[in-house]
């Protein structure tokens, strides 16, 4: 992609980023990003199909950074020099979900929030699989990645509900202290 292209996508996130912030996805139609960016429809379409694909572009570039492996130092958290054990990956994400806050509950409004949780719990099995042992050996491991990420995933909404005041630091002890992992 070159950099006019990396531009417009940018300024079409940013524009959805903003509407998000003041709406619900369901309610946002194509032509108020298109607005908002600035675009003609013919760009926008040129970068996405649909408006859910443009919800599923915003939250693979979230989730790619939230789960990278390599953890750098940030505004509202450093991570950079841990273990990168599963207490800090999860701590990490939910401070990624707090600080994009705005857009999480804007996306999680109606049925994009089923999308959401459908993209968010595919990228938190391939994290759990990086720690095997978070993944009980005595029962099937489809089964038991299930309940991981479903227990994590509704641990997420709930302390979204919450409106997210539980430290992350705190809601992640708590979670692994719940599926029973050593900390």
């Amino acid at each position: 992609m070159d950099r006019r292209q990396q531009k417009t996508r940018t300024a079409i996130f940013q524009a959805f980023n903003r509407l998000l912030e003041r709406k619900h996805f369901n309610s946002i139609t194509v032509q108020e990003i298109l607005d908002e960016a600035n675009i003609g429809r013919s760009t926008f379409y040129s970068h996405f199909e649909t408006k859910d694909a443009l919800l599923k572009e915003m939250c693979t570039d979230i989730f790619n950074h939230v789960f990278s492996h390599e953890l750098s130092a940030e505004t509202s958290h450093d991570f950079s020099l841990s273990d990168h054990g599963l207490q800090e990956k999860i701590t990490h994400l939910l401070y990624h979900l707090k600080d994009n806050r705005g857009n999480v509950l804007g996306v999680l409004s109606g049925e994009s929030g089923e999308l959401f949780m459908r993209y968010f719990k595919e990228y938190l099995i391939t994290m759990f699989e990086q720690y095997p042992d978070s993944i009980r050996e005595d029962v099937p491991k489809e089964f038991a990645l299930n309940h991981l990420v479903g227990s994590l995933a509704e641990a997420v909404r709930w302390w979204i509900g919450t409106r997210m005041n539980m430290p992350p630091e705190e809601l992640s002890v708590h979670y692994l202290r719940l599926i029973g992992y050593s900390i």
